[in-house]
């Protein structure tokens, strides 16, 4: 039911029938026109209902008072496991309410609230929450207005947080700063396998605190880092960790600034590595040389099943 133009009144009589329904599990009314009203019909289910598990409300017109209202029944509910706030209208109190209940929800796995605005001091309380909670392994914050305050937040967290494997900070304001605090947890967090830092002004300084960290780090399998300012030396660190690194598998650098000098130190390391399967170097300034240094690679590479060089300045003929 997503894109429906369902409205509050429609919600009201939907929530009524999920009140007394026993069988549907998941619920996607994403790009609706849901507001704070139909939020609460929806908390006001979710404290009886026994088998819904997903309700995906992204892209809405939720604000605080409708995050507020799902948060309190998440004190009650005991079945949900993945809640979709993404693209709405939820600021810091929002986050702190939701916050709040993650310290005693044991359900919810899954925790959407990308396109808000929750910033730094909503940021902080999540943060806080993920030191206690135990059943959280999904957090989306992208496009939130998260600055280094807020990853310093969540990078302490992540040195205790046991639970936690995907997070997602893309389209923040981290710089390298954040990132540095984000390794930092990197070399004690035990659990986290993708961490998504896209967009977010990064540059190889940012990039070489993250090597340091994989060089140590036995979890993170995937790592993110398209759309920053990343150059030639980033590409040299991180070469660097893909010779002793064993675990890393997805390795995403779209769009920065990546020249053949940083594909051939890529492409050394190749040679070596035996976990990576993916390499995305679309949108960078590979050309000609660059192109033949990963294709020689590739000719002794046992395990990298996917490379991605569209949009460089590669000829025809290569």
């Amino acid at each position: 039911m997503n894109r429906s133009d369902l409205d509050d009144i429609d919600i009201g009589i939907l929530t009524n029938i999920l009140q007394v329904n026993q069988t549907v599990t998941l619920l996607n009314l994403r790009e609706n026109k849901i507001s704070d009203e139909g939020a609460k019909s929806f908390a006001d289910a979710l404290k009886v209902n026994q088998t819904l598990t997903t309700l995906e409300l992204g892209g809405n017109k939720i604000s605080d008072e409708g995050a507020k209202s799902l948060a309190d029944a998440l004190k009650v509910n005991e079945t949900l496991t993945t809640l979709d706030l993404g693209s709405n209208k939820v600021s810091v109190e929002g986050a702190k309410s939701l916050a709040d209940v993650l310290k005693v929800n044991q359900t919810l796995t899954t925790l959407d609230l990308r396109e808000n605005g929750i910033f730094d001091e909503g940021a902080k309380s999540l943060a806080d929450a993920l030191k206690v909670n135990q059943t959280l392994t999904t957090l989306h914050l992208q496009d939130n207005g998260i600055s280094v305050e807020g990853a310093k937040s969540l990078a302490d967290a992540l040195k205790v947080n046991q639970t936690l494997t995907i997070l997602d900070l893309s389209h923040s304001e981290i710089s390298d700063e954040g990132a540095k605090s984000l390794a930092d947890a990197l070399k004690v967090n035990q659990t986290l396998t993708t961490l998504v830092l896209d967009a977010n002004e990064i540059t190889d300084a940012g990039a070489e605190a993250l090597a340091d960290a994989l060089k140590v780090n036995q979890k993170v399998m995937m790592l993110s880092l398209k759309r920053n300012v990343l150059l030639d030396y980033a590409m040299k660190v991180l070469a660097d960790v893909l010779r002793v690194n064993q675990t890393l598998t997805i390795l995403d650098l779209d769009d920065n600034e990546i020249s053949d000098e940083g594909a051939k130190s890529l492409a050394s390391a190749l040679k070596v590595n035996q976990t990576l399967t993916t390499l995305n170097l679309r949108e960078n300034e590979i050309s000609d040389e660059g192109a033949k240094s990963l294709a020689n690679a590739l000719k002794v590479n046992q395990t990298l099943t996917t490379l991605d060089l569209n949009g460089n300045k590669i000829s025809d003929e290569v």
